[in-house]
């Protein structure tokens, strides 16, 4: 992984260019980037304008969660966009170019840091969305990275009967405590589906799997229970997952749905959009504690060594990492 230089685009009679300010680097989609972990001939997220045609192959600058301001318009873009703070699903990169239609305006209460979370922000929207929980329900999310913790701030708000987190980090555990789960649990000791038995409970309702880890995958299908859904959210990526489907599986009627944020449930698009959604995001960013969930800030000349901070296997992996493009 190297930092390039490369000519600076050329600003279109109807684009903006935007100096960065900061931008996200996601623990999750990144990282498996970073180890060639993508599955082969599989094409970058199209909805993106900026990885159009793209392909994972090296070399690939990648990244989607950029901040930063408006310094150039094109002779037909409105000058109201000059000095404008905005969001961009765009590589890390010092300047970039685009339509004002493919940037975000931001609210003067976001902050810059909150702003390059938008994506975790509107992964954890999506998550809620295709989770659909109800008045009452057990739910658990197994995983406490950035789009878990976010998941769990948003499932607080609910009138859940018990939100549960599982996490093998303790610290990770006591942030998801703090932002309002009732129950916290390393996965070693969850013991969830055998608690359901113990007890003759029900099992959980619902359960989002956002761990990147496919064990756990097979973790949360044993611990709901009848007509349970299980909602991931993880890309494994090349990583296989085994899963016990010969036990109550089959009897309880288990749902297991992939959740992405490239597209809207089908249930949902008579009256969402992804606008909507994003501006949904925009709004929850604004009240979400979210710059305490960065742990990590690189000079953005460094950025390689983000990328070995996330890919340590002896360290403990960062919370979020952001770069700085001003230092």
């Amino acid at each position: 992984m190297a930092v390039d230089e490369r000519p600076t685009e050329t600003v279109g009679d109807d684009q903006l260019r935007v100096e960065t300010t900061v931008s996200g680097v996601s623990a999750g989609t990144e990282l498996l980037v970073y180890r060639d972990e993508v599955p082969e001939e599989m094409p970058v997220d199209a909805t993106l304008p900026a990885f159009e045609g793209a392909s994972f192959d090296y070399p690939l600058a990648y990244g989607y969660a950029a901040v930063g301001r408006v310094v150039e318009t094109g002779t037909d873009t409105d000058d109201d966009w000059l000095g404008r703070r905005v969001f961009g699903f765009r590589p890390h990169t010092e300047t970039f170019v685009a339509e004002p239609s493919a940037v975000v305006p931001l609210p003067e209460q976001l902050s810059t840091t909150a702003a390059a979370m938008l994506p975790t922000v509107e992964t954890a929207v999506t998550l809620v969305l295709d989770t659909a929980p109800r008045l009452g329900e057990r739910v658990a999310v197994f995983g406490a990275g950035a789009v878990g913790l976010t998941t769990v701030a948003l499932l607080a708000e609910y009138p859940l009967g018990e939100l549960i987190v599982v996490e093998p980090q303790p610290e990770r555990r006591e942030r998801a405590a703090a932002l309002g789960a009732d129950t916290t649990l390393a996965p070693a000791a969850t013991g969830l589906g055998e608690r359901q038995v113990a007890d003759e409970e029900p099992g959980l309702d619902a359960a989002v799997e956002i761990s990147g880890n496919p064990a756990a995958l097979d973790d949360a299908v044993a611990a709901v229970g009848y007509d349970g859904r299980v909602t991931v959210g993880s890309w494994y990526g090349q990583k296989r997952a085994e899963l016990n489907l010969g036990g109550e599986y089959h009897r309880s009627r288990i749902a297991i749905e992939a959740s992405q944020v490239s597209t809207l449930d089908p249930s949902l698009r008579g009256r969402w959009t992804t606008d909507r959604r994003l501006q949904t995001a925009v709004s929850r960013a604004g009240e979400l504690p979210l710059s305490e969930l960065v742990t990590h800030r690189v000079p953005f000349a460094e950025a390689p060594r983000a990328y070995d901070l996330l890919d340590d296997p002896d360290g403990e992996t960062p919370l979020q990492v952001v770069f700085d493009y001003d230092v």
